[in-house]
């Protein structure tokens, strides 16, 4: 179901070989289920959010003694998504003293547990995943538009909750400090590439938008959602607040994470935010994946456009599969009020793929992240 593109001999077989198992060999372990609520002693750029703290899902391994419990995502009583079964609050397993931490971002308007499938799939296989609700774009909150545009300081999010995970009594002293990866959905695909050193070309974006080769990745369908006051001036530049334009002006920065050893992006946008330069401080292993029907990050502007300047990069394609195949599988609520997200291409298995994803996503990190004496 799945078609795989290398370059030459720089897709090591043993990225994809049954050898390259995750952590104990087998999903050995039930899903454990927290929330952290981490406030950075630092000041940032809350992007005119809400809730000016990272709201942060993590999922673990526990002790297959303890029982999972059934629950969906979403508003109780009328939830959007399928969750897989979790035991909340559980202690994190003692069958291996440590195991590798993943940091997890979600798309535009999306939260974290909008990858549960994912997440869950990771912990059960030996992860600990951290996922925060990136704050001013996500769907807990009225999204703004800082949280929309600003999309490098997403970056700064997931290491701030590195630090956060790392500190935690409960959570810190069992992670693997040596294994730390990051993995990431749509915009959440662009935030990991940028934590592994990518830089962004924000005035390429830019023109590339206002031209006429601009498609779909410019007029994302959760931009409607976007929170404006409607006695507000118009927005220009000379409009923007001070911290803004101060934002603005390092989005070129480099935001890499040296903790972070490995990336795995699905659907990665914002690729004409990138170009030949972009990718040069990057020297970890990366691995793309995308829907071949992916409309909403175009291949061709996206994935493939990114891999063409990191040939190093292993890259998976999906036929049939679209943008939001990735996210969780919809529950009748979903459907009715996420239509167009819940929707699949006919012949288009999406637990199947999800599936296949996590494996793929298993069997990367458990090459690049490989355990050593424990």
């Amino acid at each position: 179901m799945f078609r795989r593109y290398c370059a030459a001999f720089a897709c090591a077989a043993a990225l994809w070989s049954a050898a390259a198992a995750a952590p104990g060999d087998q999903a050995a372990w039930h899903v454990g289920e927290a929330t952290r609520v981490f406030h950075p002693a630092a000041a940032r750029h809350w992007r005119g959010a809400q809730t000016q703290a990272l709201v942060t899902s993590i999922w673990y391994p526990a002790d297959l003694t303890l029982s999972e419990v059934a629950h969906d995502i979403g508003a109780h009583g009328r939830p959007f998504f399928h969750g897989h079964p979790a035991v909340v609050d559980a202690p994190v397993s003692i069958a291996r003293a440590k195991y590798p931490l993943l940091v997890l971002s979600h798309g535009t308007g999306g939260t974290a547990d909008s990858l549960d499938w994912l997440a869950s799939a990771l912990a059960a296989a030996g992860y600990i995943v951290a996922g925060t609700n990136h704050p001013g774009n996500n769907a807990v909150e009225p999204m703004t538009r800082d949280g929309f545009m600003l999309w490098w300081e997403r970056a700064t999010d997931a290491s701030e909750v590195l630090d956060g995970v790392l500190a935690d009594p409960m959570l810190g002293p069992h992670v693997d400090r040596e294994r730390i990866g990051a993995v990431g959905f749509s915009l959440g695909g662009y935030t990991v590439l940028e934590l592994a050193g990518a830089r962004t070309d924000l005035a390429a974006f830019e023109h590339f938008c206002s031209s006429p080769q601009a498609d779909a990745i410019c007029h994302p369908p959760e931009a409607s959602r976007i929170h404006e006051d409607p006695a507000a001036p118009a927005l220009t530049f000379a409009t923007l607040s001070p911290e803004t334009k101060e934002s603005r002006a390092r989005a070129g920065d480099s935001y890499r994470d040296p903790r972070i050893k490995a990336v795995f992006a699905i659907a990665p946008a914002l690729g004409e935010a990138f170009d030949s330069t972009s990718f040069a401080d990057v020297v970890i292993p990366v691995s793309l994946l995308a829907g071949e029907a992916d409309v909403t990050a175009p291949v061709d502007t996206n994935i493939h456009r990114i891999a063409g300047f990191m040939p190093k990069a292993t890259v998976t394609t999906v036929p049939g599969a679209s943008h939001y195949t990735f996210l969780d599988t919809c529950l009748p609520a979903g459907v009715e009020h996420l239509a167009s997200m819940c929707m699949d291409n006919p012949g288009v298995d999406r637990d199947a793929i999800h599936a296949q994803t996590a494996q793929r996503a298993i069997d990367f990190f458990a090459a690049t992240l490989p355990a050593g004496g424990e």
